[in-house]
């Protein structure tokens, strides 16, 4: 029986490393990326284009996926963007727009699938956090994208509670700067070295997957920042 694992996200650099990872560990790879935005996914099984910030969209999706799948093992929700901005500075509409792409892009995949891991009384959910929303002088110049974080946290653990008693798992990945092509742009001054790799962020959500004893983790990854 095929192991399966959605990925959101899957054409930016963590997700391409999720997508790349689970493959070779033979899992069935769905791959999200956002529509009519040329995104392609070159090693998943299967690509969609689904704006997951959409509830009917996702809605539509959960019913597709289970005509066309069934069992789910795992989601890795990638979907997220990052802004500056102080407490000052931020506006609502700058929370907004960190809410939906960071928080309401997980809030859709797991009020969506949640159902049917119930149905299952299994499967994980693999959310990625951010080191401001748990150390909150990193926040302060980050305001919108870190509340956004401490959301997506605050998911991980409502929904760790409503699942208690099943096999259904809920797991945070919190990375500090990720090694991507976008921040060594942003940052070619930096250090680049001492940054997170996204393929030590996918060998973490491989291994949390499969490890069952593990429930309700937090892993921080921080490399040397």
């Amino acid at each position: 029986m095929s192991r399966n694992i959605i990925v959101t996200g899957a054409a930016g650099a963590l997700g391409s490393a999720v997508v790349e990872k689970f493959k070779r560990e033979g899992y069935h790879v769905i791959a999200l990326v956002r529509p009519d935005a040329n995104e392609v996914s070159e090693e998943a099984d299967d690509t969609y284009e689904i704006d997951v910030t959409d509830e009917k969209a996702v809605t539509e999706f959960v019913r597709e996926y289970q005509v066309q799948y069934g069992e789910l093992d795992a989601i890795a929700m990638i979907v997220g963007g990052f802004a500056m901005g102080t407490l000052e500075t931020t506006t609502q509409k700058d929370l907004m727009a960190m809410f939906q792409l960071n928080f309401f892009s997980a809030f859709s995949m797991v009020s969506g699938f949640l159902p049917l891991f119930k149905k299952q009384q299994s499967g994980t959910f693999l959310f990625v956090g951010a080191r401001p929303a748990l150390q909150l002088h990193d926040a302060t110049q980050t305001v919108a994208y870190s509340l956004s974080k401490k959301l997506v946290i605050s998911l991980s653990e409502i929904v760790a509670e409503e699942v208690k008693g099943t096999d259904i798992r809920t797991h945070v990945f919190v990375p500090s700067i990720m090694d991507t092509p976008a921040n060594r742009a942003a940052m070619p001054e930096a250090d680049a070295s001492k940054w997170v790799n996204p393929a030590d962020i996918a060998e973490a959500m491989h291994y949390a997957v499969n490890t069952p004893a593990l429930r309700q983790m937090t892993f921080k990854l921080y490399g040397g920042v």
